[in-house]
């Protein structure tokens, strides 16, 4: 098995195509300038240190020791062997509430930001368990379905936004629905739910769908994100900060009570967000407390570098443009 250990670094190759182009426009500019003074073969053979193709084979050799740079610096690897590793886990899902008052900033920088900061936080920590994310409002949305690949998770959460769900509203009900059908239905244990919310407008089927969930072998956690005080919040909409009927700044507040109501229906733990560290600690605490299942799975293990010789290479072919004469020496008899 192939991998590049940091394949984001790849996004460095686009600069290539970029290059390229401009070094086009360079050439055609200058093409252009000759002509204008003149027939261009006689000008180039006049002017000093010309050497037919220099500039095209500098910059192609530049070009690609650029790039053989930017992929050792991935840094490719290859597994050395594989071994067969016995995973012990849970199925967890993360309700991440995106309706609009998630943008309200009574915590820094706001809400939303916030619980998404967990999340990964919380990635970080966990180790060979299942994790799935959906999000809601007004609906809820199976963002990433249970999977290991917390990459994945962490590639698609940087782009969710209260966008994303047009309807809104915080129908927690609906997203617990949505993440009981989501887990496995054949066991009745090794599943939790995790729901970040700011507890706004809750719906008031929650409670009864989060015992239900409960009873079902589900343990729900509630996080509750933002200030008891509450702020305005600013409507990317209109661009200006959202009004009521009466034309009045709406004022939303944390709704603790409700959040921590969910979790003791759902047999689990209510944290209100602060630290975002401390609660990703603490969560990931009460999810590894729980029995767990084991899985089976092969991984590839030992896995063997080889950026050296993308780098070497590169080096070397930079070397090798520096050296290249930049003007073309004269003959004994230009000389004389």
């Amino acid at each position: 098995m192939m991998r590049f250990q940091h394949i984001s670094h790849l996004f460095g190759l686009g600069f290539i195509p970029l290059l390229i182009v401009l070094f086009i426009a360079m050439v055609y500019w200058r093409r252009r300038k000759l002509k204008s003074l003149g027939n261009e073969s006689l000008i180039n053979r006049q002017v000093l240190g010309f050497i037919p193709g220099r500039n095209v084979t500098r910059f192609v050799l530049m070009c690609i020791a650029f790039a053989l740079i930017v992929i050792g610096w991935a840094n490719l690897q290859m597994g050395a062997r594989t071994e067969k590793v016995q995973r012990k886990g849970v199925d967890v899902i993360i309700a991440l509430d995106v309706s609009k008052s998630m943008l309200a900033n009574d915590i820094q920088p706001d809400r939303l930001t916030r619980a998404k900061q967990l999340v990964q936080s919380m990635l970080d920590k966990m180790g060979s368990d299942r994790v799935g994310l959906v999000v809601f409002a007004g609906r809820a949305y199976l963002q990433v379905p249970l999977t290991i690949d917390y990459s994945a998770l962490k590639m698609m959460l940087g782009n969710v936004d209260p966008g994303m769900v047009p309807t809104q509203g915080t129908v927690i009900s609906e997203a617990v629905d949505l993440a009981m059908n989501s887990f496995s239905q054949k066991e009745k244990k090794y599943k939790s739910l995790v729901i970040i919310s700011d507890g706004e407008d809750h719906d008031a089927k929650a409670e009864e769908k989060v015992k239900a969930a409960a009873e079902a072998g589900v343990i729900v956690h509630t996080v509750g994100v933002g200030s008891t005080q509450g702020t305005t919040i600013f409507d990317p909409a209109t661009q200006s900060i959202k009004l009521n009927e009466n034309g009045d700044p709406v004022i939303s507040r944390l709704n603790q009570r409700a959040l921590a109501d969910i979790a003791a229906a759902g047999r689990g733990t209510y944290v209100h967000l602060r630290n975002t560290d401390d609660v990703a600690e603490q969560l990931v605490g009460e999810i590894n407390g729980m029995e767990q299942k084991s899985l089976g799975a092969v991984v590839f293990t030992d896995f063997k570098s080889y950026f050296q010789y993308f780098l070497l290479i590169g080096f070397v072919l930079l070397v090798i443009e520096w050296l290249l004469p930049g003007r073309k020496l004269k003959s004994k008899t230009e000389i004389a």
